[in-house]
């Protein structure tokens, strides 16, 4: 068993900042790479980064340049700073590990809120 824990979550003002956390656990292969995914109201779900093992990332463009993924190795924790945020960052932030052996992992989910 996999656990993810996200943490981070809540209100946040456009053109503010917050950071997500997610720490792994349990009976944990070899990580492949370590992510974000969101979900707004009534969209599907979406990638929003993703850090390999080399420390290589990907964003999704609409955050690109505002959203930096990080991960610390040894607490098995990737983070997502979050700045310069937008009403239409809103969602519920998921947290998401791939293992060496292509298994996907989920959090529960974190819910960030963007209003003035």
């Amino acid at each position: 068993q996999v656990q993810l824990v996200e943490s981070g979550g809540g209100l946040g003002q456009p053109g503010g900042s917050l950071r997500l956390s997610c720490a792994a656990s349990g009976s944990i292969r070899d990580i492949n790479a370590m992510g974000w995914y969101r979900q707004g109201p009534g969209k599907q779900r979406e990638l929003v980064g993703v850090i390999g093992n080399s420390g290589s990332t990907k964003y999704a463009d609409s955050v690109r340049g505002r959203f930096t993924i990080s991960r610390d190795n040894a607490k098995i924790t990737v983070y997502l700073q979050m700045d310069s945020l937008k009403p239409e960052d809103a969602a519920v932030y998921y947290c998401n590990l791939i293992d060496g052996h292509g298994m996907y992992y989920w959090g529960k989910g974190t819910l960030v809120t963007v209003s003035s």
